[in-house]
């Protein structure tokens, strides 16, 4: 009978390992990738915390390597005292020979005998310490560039590195996880300059509480947050289109209801429906052929604690921002008869502030240009109006509310309206979620997608960053996403909007928009690098004070649930 074989690591190395290595004085080809290692050769005379960070938050691919090895405090001692002596002998002749002192010898001297001291007390720790630093590139232009760059950043900080030249492969054996330090460049080093190494000062976004958003790819650790622990949990995610925004935002909601928060999606383009349907959420098509309707002059829930004539007073002006919207354009004189159009409009149902008006039905849009035409100057706005109530846009924004939110994820779509009432749409809902979240405290996230809709007027912009600069108290957390950055940006309440969130999202940007990002941003030259050469899922990780550079991953279940993909969407069918 033929006996079986049992795989055999040796077999195993065979199979991973590259077809071939040519090995070259100044670098190593490991199949197509070119790989140059080097040895830092000196350091200054004082290391300071966080030297290492600008080598190892580079975007480039590269690997370190440190070898620390102890060295015996009483051989230590002795070799310090002769160096003492060497020192002190060469100061002496010096001094004899009359000559100008020599300032370099006289620290030298100094250090050698703190050191001596801190030995002698056990304070401190001797080692021999080696730095050993591997770049790999496809070409060996980009190798140069890459080596330029890495040599004039280090020496910025008076560290200087070699190529470990004739040596490349026992340099790229050291460096790989061995263990074994081939090349033996080393530096006697005390503990306290050695500590200036640990950790990496790479950010670490790891915390006990919160979801998972992604992995970090300067350490490989996991970046998991909870956006409520900072001073606003309000998030701004830029990306330019395919680049992964909506995908990392729908995998925020499935991991941000499994801990109990609620979520609650603005979305233009029913990108979300898939998903509302699997988790078992509500799902609204807001449109003009829709069943599913939000009256706008809704009474809204009077908090607890609140006086309901100041709520009143609120939604009225928050009214009159969306008729203005509606309207284009007013004059001071039509602004203010607006004003009290749509007072009136509400006292003709007896809603009257200082008076009680609970469970009076609200009046329709129907009803202010009713009182509008029996205004002196009110005629021509209510002309305007009339194509939201009785004209082509007539169904819109002016029946009675018969949706249903006591869901835990709620999505509302406005793909199937027309272009210019996308806009309205978004603010009616915005107005519509605002009031529901001020009558209950609840822990919760507003996703507000392609929210530069709502910066193109300066009324739905006015009222979007009155919602995010007051969501904190709510305990309401507001994304809002946007691929087009300009027009976001250009907007007076765009850079506000951006300050007043502690959590910021930047994937994949177009060359034409990476300035503007940067500016807004305070991004670094790498960090720019970084966002115009991202992968799908890949970009910078924003919060509060600390940033990444973040990877999005999905499970298997998740993604075949978030995923917009059409090619795996037609697979799936």
């Amino acid at each position: 009978m033929e006996e079986t074989k049992q795989n055999n690591p040796t077999d195993i190395a065979k199979i991973i390992a590259p077809a071939g290595v040519e090995v070259t004085p100044n670098y190593l080809k490991i199949g197509n990738k070119l790989a140059k290692t080097f040895f830092v050769l000196s350091y200054p005379r004082y290391l300071s915390t966080g030297w290492f960070e600008p080598l190892v938050n580079l975007p480039n691919l590269l690997d370190v390597s440190i070898f620390i090895t102890p060295i015996n405090t009483g051989d230590a001692l002795k070799n310090l005292r002769k160096k003492a002596a060497q020192l002190e002998s060469q100061i002496a002749d010096s001094e004899e020979k009359g000559l100008v002192r020599d300032p370099l010898l006289e620290t030298a001297f100094k250090d050698v005998e703190n050191l001596r001291d801190t030995l002698q007390q056990s304070e401190e720790k001797l080692f021999n310490t080696s730095v050993y630093i591997a770049i790999y590139a496809d070409t060996p232009e980009e190798l140069a560039k890459l080596e330029s760059q890495i040599v004039s950043l280090m020496e910025a900080k008076l560290v200087y590195i070699k190529p470990a030249l004739f040596e490349q492969l026992e340099g790229l054996l050291s460096v790989f996880p061995f263990g074994n330090d081939k090349l033996d460049v080393h530096t006697p080093m005390n503990s306290s300059p050695i500590s200036s190494f640990f950790p990496f000062v790479s950010e670490d976004l790891t915390s006990n509480e919160g979801i998972m958003y992604g992995i970090n790819r300067h350490n490989n650790s996991l970046v998991v947050f909870d956006r409520f622990s900072l001073e606003n949990a309000n998030q701004v995610v830029f990306a330019k289109s395919g680049s992964g925004k909506s995908y990392s935002t729908k995998l925020e909601i499935i991991r941000s209801l499994m801990v109990g928060t609620e979520v609650i999606v603005i979305d233009p383009e029913n990108e979300y429906e898939r998903l509302a349907r699997a988790l078992g959420g509500s799902f609204f098509n807001i449109s003009l052929s829709s069943e599913e309707h939000i009256n706008p002059f809704d009474i809204p829930i009077i908090p607890e604690g609140e006086s309901a004539s100041d709520i009143l007073r609120s939604h009225i002006v928050n009214l009159a921002s969306l008729v203005k919207l509606m309207l284009g354009k007013l004059t001071p004189e039509e602004d203010s008869l607006l004003d009290r159009a749509i007072t009136e409009t509400y006292a003709s149902r007896e809603i009257v502030a200082g008076e009680d008006f609970s469970g009076k039905e609200p009046p329709l849009l129907e009803d202010l240009e009713t009182v509008l035409r029996n205004l002196e100057g009110g005629r021509a706005m209510a002309e305007r109006l009339y194509k939201y109530t009785k004209g082509s846009f007539a169904g819109f924004v002016d029946k009675q509310t018969n949706i249903d939110i006591g869901n835990r994820l709620i999505v509302f779509s406005i793909r199937d309206l027309e272009e210019e009432l996308r806009p309205i749409a978004m603010f009616v809902i915005l107005n519509f979620i605002w009031n529901l979240i001020r009558a209950k405290l609840k822990r919760r996230i507003l996703i507000i997608d392609e929210a530069w809709l709502m910066m193109k007027n300066e009324d739905s912009a006015t009222f979007l960053f009155g919602l995010v600069k007051r969501a904190r108290k709510y305990y309401l957390g507001v994304s809002t996403i946007t691929q087009d950055v300009e027009d976001f940006l250009r907007s007076p309440y765009g850079r506000p909007i951006i300050t007043n969130s502690s959590l910021q999202l930047l994937l994949k940007q177009a060359p034409a928009t990476i300035d503007v990002v940067a500016k807004a941003f305070d991004l670094t030259e790498a960090e720019k690098g970084l966002l115009l050469g991202a992968e799908v899922g890949t970009g910078l990780f924003f919060a509060g004070k600390k940033h990444v550079a973040i990877q999005i991953i999905a499970s298997y279940f998740e993604d075949q649930l978030v995923t917009t993909n059409p090619e795996q969407l037609l697979k799936e069918k």
